[in-house]
């Protein structure tokens, strides 16, 4: 079993008393008791008939704007409002936005209001399941509001600074007196024949009495068979209105209604832009992280292929040949500097490198002449010398 505090209970209940769709705007009448002014400004009274009485509260944001008399104790009034919880007493008031007296005339027409109202909302006209949407980007927005009021100004106003590109279509209706209801109706059924995005309904604020014809029944029904979504935005923001009831959407003005209908393209657009920019460095990023990966499984790929292999031992194999004919070119020139050497010194031993400053090698017949014995008159000799050999001919001997 659950168990909840006060203030959760007290909460709770408030949550369901606020959600209720009749408590929100209610129209109540009876008998004012134990009125107080607040030196803040804010009225507290009771209002009362023959079977009970309930308490209420005017805060004083409403007193200037919604009662045009004092509050007194026993005067009949009628009282629009909503119903809520003060969570602090646990207890519900009703809190009062317009105050009228019942014999003024007023009265009757909220009797009236109500009567309508109730009798819709049993049929089904009220119910959130058959409300449309809003379509979010428009490019045709109809209007069904007088051609000379400050509503149509301030709508163009707002749908050129927000979306210059939406086209508005005017139906010029008579938003006040005796057969307004009529040409509000006649312009919302025409307006639905066109095929446009959406339509706004409403007037700039009055009287409950100039407001009227937006709480007649076939302004209502008009709403309800209308197949283009239909957002209301009539008078003030403290102003109820059967049409408001019916709408799909409820504007608390017909500038709220144009904003409602009609999105901040401009801020759209600078909300793509930057979204393109940051997809766009988004992209860069990713492109730069792609190719450093690429670059390396190139480089891997590089490593292990068949041709960097080949490539790799024909560098190592050229490698080797320079080597090798370093080593030869080394080796051969060791071989040629010790062949220098060995000659010199063979050079020095030889029998020639001896046969200087006038020494020769004496030879008959390439036999060495050792002895004068050897050789006789007339015998050629050859003498050799260390640059060369000279033939010569015996003329005489001596020993």
């Amino acid at each position: 079993m659950n168990v909840y505090t006060v203030s959760q209970a007290n909460g709770y209940i408030k949550n369901l008393i606020d959600s209720d769709y009749v408590l929100r705007s209610i129209t109540i009448k009876g008998e004012i008791s134990n009125c107080k002014y607040h030196s803040m400004g804010h009225i507290y009274f009771a209002i009362k008939d023959e079977g009970g009485s309930m308490r209420c509260v005017m805060f004083r944001s409403n007193v200037a704007s919604g009662l045009k008399f004092r509050l007194e104790d026993g005067q009949a009034v009628v009282i629009t409002g909503n119903v809520s919880v003060y969570e602090r007493d646990g207890s519900y008031q009703l809190y009062a936005r317009k105050i009228v007296k019942e014999d003024d005339g007023k009265g009757k027409l909220y009797e009236e209001f109500e009567k309508l109202k109730q009798k819709l909302y049993d049929e089904g006209l009220f119910d959130f399941e058959t409300k449309k949407p809003i379509p979010a980007f428009p490019k045709s927005v109809g209007i069904v509001t007088s051609k000379t009021g400050a509503a149509i100004q301030d709508i163009m106003n707002i749908a050129k600074r927000r979306n210059p590109y939406v086209q508005l279509v005017l139906y010029p209706a008579q938003v006040q007196g005796e057969g307004a209801a009529a040409t509000i109706a006649r312009g919302i059924r025409y307006l639905d024949t066109l095929g446009l995005d959406t339509i706004i309904v409403g007037r700039g604020g009055g009287s409950i009495e100039d407001l009227w014809a937006f709480n007649e029944e076939i302004v209502a029904r008009a709403i309800y068979e209308a197949n283009t979504p239909i957002i209301s935005g009539t008078g003030h923001e403290v102003d109820n209105t059967i049409a408001d009831y019916v709408a799909d959407l409820r504007a608390p003005t017909p500038s709220a209604a144009a904003e409602l209908a009609i999105p901040d393209i401009m801020s759209t657009i600078n909300k793509v832009d930057n979204l393109k920019v940051s997809i766009d460095r988004g992209v860069v990023a990713k492109l730069r992280s792609l190719h450093i990966q690429l670059e390396r499984c190139n480089a891997v790929l590089n490593k292990l292929s068949p041709e960097m292999k080949l490539f790799n031992n024909q560098q190592r194999l050229s490698d080797l040949k320079d080597s090798m004919d370093h080593i030869m070119d080394n080796k051969f020139q060791n071989l040629k500097h010790r062949l220098a050497i060995d000659m010199e010194r063979l050079n020095g031993l030889s029998p020639t490198a001896k046969l200087i400053n006038g020494f020769g090698y004496l030879s008959s017949e390439d036999k060495p002449v050792n002895s004068v014995n050897d050789v006789k008159i007339n015998d050629t000799l050859e003498v050799t010398i260390h640059d060369g050999t000279i033939v010569s001919q015996v003329i005489e001997i001596s020993k």
